[in-house]
Order: structure tokens, then sequence, then C-alpha cells
């Protein structure tokens, strides 16, 4: 059982309005703000009151439901002191990420989320006509980046096991060799939950020029169980042009606080330090450290979180649907129907899934939720695919 919050979390998110309220940062939008790529989903989320989105089940964008750990709440609650300040005490955020990964304060570049860090390595890469080389499906915000600032993407297919295709990735980086920015690697990729394994991240470091970095986005890394992965952070002791993306919007419950970061070698730090904003807020900056040092709450998320998934995927494989394999706090399910008219239906229900992901226009990817938004979901999909009936307890077919 958890413990009480000191102080309540209606107390604290009423004060984080009335702080985002004094920076100059809309409320209605912003509070909601859900993954970069979600335009649709992000222009109705701004029309709705909060009692309307409270109601909602919400497993579209990959959160940790529980929200952050009690120390974080309380060190993030402790750093309101100094919402009114410009110079103030950070915790020693840096140095607290540079010593969890063992690695120099130089290694390190802070973020307002992992998806700020996706930018600046894309506008630090790959002005100048470069390209991005990456799977497809993958994280869009990296394509789309580039394409904002007219660079281009070379997008490799997924496998026909929706892993992605290394040989295929060191093919093109090579042929293309004096045109590529960087390498993306979104491992564990999203929106499929599949990893790279690690034998298969070394054959791709040691295969293509040594001149062209790698951005491995690690944003999922917690929830992997499958021993044939591993974290690419040894890469960067080594000073290999490895840029990893780190993400404290997931398992550490932080995603509307913004905190991100890179690990990277420090002159790959200093390219990228000049894109940066260096917008992060005084509070989510100590929420971070106390994250990083509550690994008894890390392990409880992850643990919730991955008998959540299995349940649900026992679940749908028992009626007869397919599940990508996942490592991560989300899967896709084959639902072998086009997926936008599901996505509506779902919501009619009051449950938020996650959008389409092209090509892949027949799978619908599901974030885990609490237990009571996964039985919605259950019953749900019950409705949709299999009868009334079936919602109600039967395991028969609609």
């Amino acid at each position: 059982m958890r413990v009480k919050h000191p102080v309540s979390r209606r107390g604290f998110v009423g004060g984080v309005a009335s702080a985002i309220g004094y920076l100059g940062l809309r409320p209605d939008g912003d509070v909601w703000a859900l993954e970069p790529d979600v335009i649709p989903l992000a222009q109705r989320a701004q029309q709705r009151s909060a009692q309307d989105y409270d109601r909602l089940a919400k497993l579209a964008n990959n959160e940790n439901p529980w929200g952050p750990a009690d120390a974080v709440m309380k060190a993030m609650t402790g750093a309101f002191k100094y919402s009114n300040r410009y110079g103030y005490p950070d915790g020693g955020i840096a140095d607290a990420i540079a010593a969890h990964h063992g690695v120099d304060r130089d290694n390190i570049l802070l973020g307002a989320g992992s998806g700020e860090i996706l930018d600046v390595v894309g506008t630090t890469f790959l002005l100048g006509d470069r390209k991005v080389v990456g799977v497809d499906p993958s994280y869009g915000s990296v394509y789309s980046h580039a394409t904002s600032i007219k660079a281009d993407a070379i997008k490799v297919p997924l496998l026909e096991d929706h892993t992605q295709d290394i040989p295929a990735l060191i093919r093109a980086t090579v042929r293309n060799h004096r045109n590529i920015g960087f390498v993306y690697l979104c491992n564990p990729n999203n929106p499929t939950g599949r990893i790279v394994p690690s034998s298969e991240v070394r054959q791709l470091l040691d295969a293509i020029p040594e001149d062209v970095p790698v951005l491995i986005d690690e944003a999922y890394h917690h929830y992997v169980e499958d021993p044939a992965y591993a974290t690419a952070v040894p890469y960067v002791r080594e000073g290999r042009q490895v840029i990893i993306a780190r993400t404290f919007s997931k398992i550490y419950g932080m995603a509307g606080m913004r905190l991100g970061y890179a690990i990277a070698p420090p002159e790959l730090v200093r390219r990228m330090r000049p894109y940066s904003t260096g917008t992060i807020n005084a509070i989510v900056k100590w929420g971070g450290v106390a994250a990083l040092n509550d690994t008894e709450s890390e392990a409880r998320v992850r643990r919730e979180t991955l008998a959540l998934r299995r349940k649900a995927v026992a679940e749908l494989t028992s009626h007869g649907f397919s599940v990508i394999p996942s490592e991560t706090n989300f899967f896709m399910v084959h639902i072998r129907r086009e997926v936008q008219p599901v996505i509506d239906e779902f919501r009619k229900r009051g449950v938020l899934v996650g959008r389409p992901f092209p090509p892949m226009l027949d799978y619908l990817r599901v974030s885990v939720g609490l237990s009571e938004e996964m039985a919605r979901f259950s019953r749900a999909f019950g409705e949709i695919f299999l009868g009334a009936a079936a919602s109600n307890g039967s395991s028969g077919r609609g």
C-alpha cells in the first residue's frame, strides 16, 4: 500500500497550474499535452474540460498511470519556493543523472522531455540537407522534425516479425554515407514494443562509418525483461558516436512535467547544446533527483505494469487475436480491420487508445493503464469485437 502524500495531489496540481500561469504558459492545452506526433488528439484535448478528461480511460500515450512516487511529489512540492527565481538550486540533477549512469557530467545534456532531445539531435545533425536513417514505423517525431527543418529521412520497413531490419539500416547508411546526419534506433521500438538485441546494436555500430552518430532512444528501457537487450550506455563510455535519449515521462510518471536527457560523448554534447532551449522548470529538476533515488517505487511500477500487460494480452489471445510481443508499457494487437473506426468506437465508450501507425493500419496500440482502466478497455473491446454477450463474461466469438 502506498503512503499518503503529505501534500495532496489536488493541492500540488493547483500549485503547478499557478506556477504555469506565472511563467506565461497556456494551462489549457499544455497541461494535457499528448505525444508530439498525436496532433488530432492534442487538438481535441484542448477542448475538453478537466472533468471530462478525468473520466476517460487514458490508454493512448504510454504514460505511467500512477503518477509520480510519493518521494518525487514531496521533492517537487518543496521546490515550489524557487518558482519565482532564476538562479535557483536545482538539486544537482545533472550530477545525479551522470552518477546514475557512471558517466561524467560533460556527458549529459538536459531537455524538456526526451522529445526535446530528439529535436535537438535532429537540428544539430540534419542541417545542410542531411538525412536520418531509421525504420518505419517508429517514433514519428524524429521524422516529422526532419521534415520541419527541410531535411529528409530514409525509412526502412520492419521485418515480418515487426523487428528492426539492422542489415537494411546498415546498407542504407553505407550507401548514402556522405548524406547521412545520424541513424535513429528506438529500442524498444514505439509502436511495436520490440527490442533490438544488444548483439545487433553492436553489429550496427561496427558496420557503419565511424563518423555517423547513432541516436538510440531508450524511453522504455526500464520495462524490458528480455536478457538479449542491454542499454547502449557503455558505448558512450567507450567514446563511440552514440547518443542515448532517456526520459522521466514513462516509468517515473512525470510526462506532464517535462524532463529528459541525452547521454553522449562530450564533443557531441557541445555540438548539441546551442540548440537546446534550457526551458526545464525548477520543480521537475528536484523531482528527477528524487525519482532516480527511489528505486523501490520504480520496481513497483515496473512489476504492476508488466502484470497488467500480461493479463490484457492473455485475454486478447484467448479470443483469437494476435499480439506483437512487447517489452514495454504498451502492446499492439492485430485487430484485422481498419484501425481508425475502432479508435473512434473506443472513444465513444470513454477509452482513449493509440493513434494509427501507417503502414500497420490494422493494428491497435494500447498503453497499460490502471487496473480499472484496463477493465474498461476489456469491456469496450468485447462490445466492439465480440458482441455484448462476450463483454459480459462470455469467451465466445460474436
